[in-house]
């Protein structure tokens, strides 16, 4: 009973969980009006964001109870699930362009909105605050990394060199390898061998924990849920997106970004209020190297068993170079260890140049 009570109170005094409620009703408007793909669309996008959000606290809950190493790698499997599961779902429908479009998005979106958006509402409410430079650069070496593994598979395709294609499938697998390796070596210095130097993210949760025994049985059931709520959400994005005047990139963007980080951005949103700025950087800047080094090369070897056509590492020109904007961008306003309401304003106003870009001129990518 106490499980229970434990989850119930959180359901009354998060706000944000309540729109739980949409899940069955896109379940039975889809199936009833399946052809109404731009309201199953939307309903959809309302569905997935308080799941996302519910995963997340079963998530913390869970890593709580397991110690810093675990915990560690289970935020690094399941902080990015709700992405991870959306990828999958475009896989299994052959839309590439929409996968690519997410895993560039989410790097892009967490760099400069998540953060943007944290320095903004902190430095409102904080003149000036303060956070772990040694862990925010840590990350921008590894969304440097990141970079460049888009940019060398992408060079070579757009050279015409002669068998370009099984060059850059070939090379793509071999540069997921060592983007995973990476990030593994990333976890263990930062959560075991020099933990001592990232102590200030480290901060303790003031929010309620759920018991063990009730987080792992939400952790499964929300899964399922996000699962067969992206599968209709893929189904109905591509005609949706047609009618809505959206390319499928704008939609993997942006769209599918932030409703896959909604979840991270509450917690970051809320932890800047509190004068907890490590918290929120950790948060932005790890989410982003989740997807780059675990998310990306994750979704690239499943694409072998599960997609009708394998997925590569060739972005187009535009993605290439969002990201590379986003992380020269990250790696300046952080490499201080300081911020203030107005570095947030000037992340966010990167963010929606690209962003208004990318809807009133979409990229070309086939």
């Amino acid at each position: 009973m106490g499980a229970i009570t434990a989850i119930l109170r959180e359901f009354r005094t998060t706000p944000m969980l309540w729109f739980l409620l949409l899940v069955p009703v896109l379940f039975v408007y889809h199936s009833a009006r399946p052809e109404d793909a731009t309201t199953v669309f939307l309903l959809s996008v309302g569905a997935i964001i308080p799941l996302a959000v519910t995963l997340t606290r079963a998530t913390e809950s869970v890593a709580a109870k397991t110690g810093d190493l675990v915990g560690g790698l289970l935020n690094a499997t399941l902080g990015n699930l709700t992405e991870l599961i959306i990828s999958l779902a475009a896989l299994r429908a052959g839309q590439i362009v929409l996968v690519k479009a997410s895993i560039a998005g989410a790097i892009f979106t967490n760099t400069l909105f998540m953060l943007g958006a944290s320095f903004l509402l902190g430095g409102l409410k904080n003149h000036t605050q303060r956070f772990n430079k040694e862990n925010a650069r840590l990350q921008s070496s590894l969304l440097f990394l990141a970079s460049v593994a888009l940019v060398v598979p992408s060079i070579i395709a757009t050279r015409g060199v002669d068998g370009s294609a099984a060059i850059t499938g070939s090379l793509s697998i071999a540069i997921g390898v060592i983007l995973m390796v990476t990030y593994a070596l990333g976890l263990l210095f930062s959560l075991k061998t020099h933990k001592t130097d990232f102590a200030g993210e480290a901060g303790g949760h003031d929010e309620p924990v759920w018991p063990m025994r009730a987080a792992l049985p939400v952790l499964a059931g929300v899964t399922v849920l996000i699962a067969m709520v992206s599968e209709v959400f893929i189904e109905s994005v591509q005609e949706a997106s047609v009618e809505l005047g959206l390319s499928a990139a704008f939609v993997g963007f942006i769209v599918v970004a932030l409703v896959g980080a909604a979840a991270e951005m509450t917690a970051a949103f809320a932890a800047a209020r509190k004068d907890r700025l490590d918290l929120s950087v950790g948060i932005a800047l790890g989410s982003a190297s989740q997807i780059a080094l675990f998310v990306a090369p994750l979704t690239l070897f499943l694409s072998y068993a599960i997609a009708p056509v394998p997925m590569d590492l060739v972005f187009w020109p535009g993605a290439v170079l969002m990201v590379l904007v986003a992380t020269a961008t990250t790696t300046m306003v952080t490499g201080g260890g300081k911020s203030a309401w107005f570095v947030g304003a000037i992340l966010l106003a990167v963010y929606l140049v690209f962003a208004s870009t990318l809807y009133l001129l979409p990229p070309r990518t086939g």
